[in-house]
């Protein structure tokens, strides 16, 4: 769907920087679970994370995010989302900045509705403004545009291919936050998805469900390099933390895609 997709910003850092196309998420392919095992460098099995709603009394998630252990060797985090369910990665003190609740303030809709998604362009615009103001050493932004228009008009759809084409635009938001702040040279941009999708939905064992794009693309990154090697979706919370130097838990699941970079 993607390469069917007006994407500019996207297959301009695909050209400079590192790609597979067949990197693979986890079981079930959905979104919460997905993400909890990109934050997290852990596998399903080992975060715990089974469900895919806000479910308040059970809290955070009980094991380490990346997030947490970037903090805890004083690097500066931050977090930008669109759906509400994210505040279950929200260790106490492992954010600098948790966009959520202003994200909905932003783009003037209730927060903490569960059903309720902020537009992608409304987090970029927040989290680019924190971007380019106070350079976090680590920054996650969530677009969530692709994924409510494939449950609503269906995977590869002109609806979710123009969803790609918002999506598209708001990462070039946070390209050009990044060229403001200054540090564009000194930095990684790593662009990933929680799952694919069938139909108007994404929870099966099939390529078509868990098949995902990994892009890397910024210092240190080879140009223009095809990934060959398995890529999951558990490895991108390895990758960062490897380039932000720091210690990998011994528990984690995922490893750093060395092959994306030169040195």
């Amino acid at each position: 769907v993607i390469a069917e997709s007006e994407m500019p910003v996207l297959k301009k850092l695909t050209a400079e920087g590192a790609v597979t196309w067949t990197a693979n998420t986890i079981l079930p392919p959905k979104t919460l679970p997905s993400h909890t095992s990109m934050l997290t460098g852990l596998d399903v099995s080992h975060h715990g994370v089974i469900w895919n709603d806000w479910q308040p009394l059970r809290g955070v998630v009980k094991v380490p995010t990346l997030f947490s252990l970037a903090k805890a060797t004083g690097k500066s985090t931050a977090l930008f989302a669109g759906k509400v369910k994210f505040r279950h990665l929200w260790l106490p003190d492992s954010l600098d900045a948790f966009g959520l609740d202003n994200v909905y303030d932003e783009a003037h809709l209730p927060s903490g509705d569960e059903k309720q998604l902020v537009p992608s362009q409304a987090v970029a615009g927040l989290a680019a403004t924190y971007l380019a103001e106070h350079k976090p050493a680590l920054c996650f932004v969530h677009f969530p545009d692709p994924d409510s228009s494939g449950h609503k008009s269906g995977w590869g759809s002109p609806e979710q291919k123009e969803a790609f084409k918002v999506s598209d635009q708001a990462l070039g938001q946070i390209v050009k936050a990044i060229e403001k702040g200054g540090f564009s040279d000194d930095c990684v941009i790593i662009v990933s998805a929680d799952h694919g999708g069938t139909g108007k939905n994404h929870s099966q064992d099939t390529p078509s469900d868990r098949n995902i794009p990994w892009v890397a693309w910024g210092k240190g990154v080879k140009p223009g390099y095809a990934i060959t090697g398995p890529v999951m979706t558990y490895d991108t919370a390895a990758t960062a933390l490897w380039l932000l130097g720091v210690d990998l838990p011994a528990s984690l699941d995922g490893h750093p895609v060395l092959e994306a970079f030169q040195n």
